[in-house]
């Protein structure tokens, strides 16, 4: 198949891709026509189809999709232009083709953040750590499987168990760095900074809010499930598990970014530290090494999340 990072402005493309997304929209002279969001492993793209005549099959989000459709460029994006559609047939695709995945192994990122938890001299945080990590096989496979975002940094495959790897070798740097940092609290709370996203985010290939994403979000989420864990290990520490919390509840590091508290100990600041470092060069990774941006030498233009005009690096 040709997947949608390859494609190239006046190509013409006949392929089969998921349905991410499907908007009935209207344009300025009220005609409708369909607003697409397309998926496969290599990334999204969007795809509009003017004309809803013939050849325009009925389908549903989340549709796998033969398309009949040109390539464009609209705004700096690669955007498909839909002539022909129909639901693709059982036997036509593999599933796998469109789910993105993380470039690193997934089973070697897994075995080094559990190995952390041998470190570990707490004995209580590290029950707690092996609760989740070690002796739930289904949290394992689910973490494993996930993605840390919808959309905006390792939004794939293995992305969830990526990002918090980073942020555990980070938060680890910390405290050789700064020997005032409470190693185990810090891992800890760094594996656990995220886990809420499991309840946050549906699975793929949906890999959007769920109720309780929308209403509750991931930190609140997570600070629950590690709460219930607590509740089962027998005298474990009042303070240990506030301070623990705490590092969950304010990693976002702000209000504004939905932290409901700021951080309070120092563990809680570091983890903020080490969770925006590896979110921002993540998301800037990502960003440079986009189709689009692969076509483009030197400024690549304001970037909204990063409010600011980004510029690739000078090659030497």
């Amino acid at each position: 198949m040709k997947y949608l990072a390859t494609l190239r402005e006046g190509e013409h493309t006949s392929d089969i891709y998921l349905c991410k997304a499907k908007q009935v929209a209207k344009t300025k002279m009220g005609k409708t026509y369909y607003s697409l969001t397309l998926q496969d492993k290599s990334g999204t793209a969007d795809a509009k189809i003017w004309e809803l005549g013939s050849g325009i099959d009925h389908f549903e989000p989340m549709d796998y999709i033969k398309v009949e459709a040109d390539v464009t460029v609209f705004q700096g994006n690669t955007q498909l232009n839909i002539k022909r559609v129909r639901k693709a047939m059982e036997g036509e695709y593999d599933a796998k083709d469109f789910l993105p995945v993380s470039e690193h192994n997934i089973d070697q990122m897994y075995k080094e953040l559990t190995a952390y938890i041998g470190t570990m001299k707490n004995s209580k945080l590290q029950k707690l750590a092996s609760m989740f990590f070690i002796e739930d096989a289904a949290f394992a496979k689910a973490f494993c499987f996930h993605s840390a975002a919808k959309s905006i940094h390792h939004g794939f495959v293995g992305g969830l168990l990526e990002h918090t790897l980073s942020v555990v070798k980070l938060c680890d740097f910390y405290t050789t760095r700064y020997p005032i940092l409470n190693r185990d609290l810090l891992l800890a709370a760094a594996m656990f900074h995220d886990i809420g996203k499991l309840k946050e985010l549906s699975i793929f290939p949906e890999n959007d809010y769920t109720d309780d994403g929308q209403l509750l979000g991931h930190i609140v989420i997570g600070v629950e499930m590690i709460g219930e864990k607590i509740r089962q290990i027998p005298d474990f520490p009042v303070q240990t598990a506030a301070e623990l919390k705490h590092c969950i509840l304010a990693h976002h590091g702000e209000y504004e970014y939905g932290s409901p508290k700021k951080p309070a100990i120092i563990e809680a600041l570091a983890l903020t530290f080490a969770d925006n470092t590896d979110a921002k060069l993540e998301t800037m990774k990502e960003l440079l090494e986009s189709p689009n941006s692969q076509q483009e030498e030197g400024w690549l233009g304001y970037n909204r999340l990063f409010e600011s005009n980004i510029r690739k690096t000078t090659a030497h």
